[in-house]
């Protein structure tokens, strides 16, 4: 490839396969929601994100969110899944999160900020990502909803979601 040829990083089509490419996520809103996101993930053999809601990791915290998360596990061990905490533009509760041992953080702040924060969160083990991913599904409609009505939304989001990909 010479100096003036393209590279192909920045074009379209790269940037659409490296979309597809990241696991569906659910905004949950609760171990009921979390439990059944990762049942139907785990019956789908489909990785998943479990996503906080937007600035929960603000009002709710990130012992919540871990504790949550820790449940889910336990509960349905044989699913994969990336639990992310949205922190919105708060570095307090973002580094919160990354000394609570949260896997990936979501943090919209200050881009000097974000920085700082990105490489406390590698040291750490964790994740800092800039901006939310879409959510294929968020559960808060059904916050009251059994477990059997939960297990079947995600179940259908999952399938198309997986029918739009193909």
């Amino acid at each position: 490839m010479g100096l003036l040829e393209p590279h192909g990083r920045g074009c379209r089509a790269f940037r659409r396969d490296a979309l597809n490419d990241s696991p569906p996520a659910v905004v949950v809103h609760s171990l009921a929601h979390a439990v059944a996101a990762l049942e139907a993930a785990a019956a789908a053999e489909t990785k998943l994100i479990l996503l906080s809601a937007p600035d929960a990791g603000i009002y709710a915290g990130p012992g919540w969110w871990k504790a949550l998360v820790d449940e889910a596990r336990c509960a349905v061990s044989g699913a994969v899944f990336t639990a992310m905490l949205d922190c919105g533009d708060d570095a307090g509760a973002a580094q919160g999160a990354i000394r609570a041992g949260i896997e990936a953080v979501v943090f919209t702040g200050r881009s000097d900020v974000a920085e700082r924060l990105a490489a406390i969160a590698a040291s750490a083990g964790s994740r800092m990502l800039a901006r939310r991913p879409d959510a294929t599904l968020d559960l808060g409609r059904w916050f009251f909803a059994d477990g059997a009505e939960l297990r079947r939304r995600c179940t259908d989001a999952l399938a198309a979601g997986r029918d739009g990909l193909a």
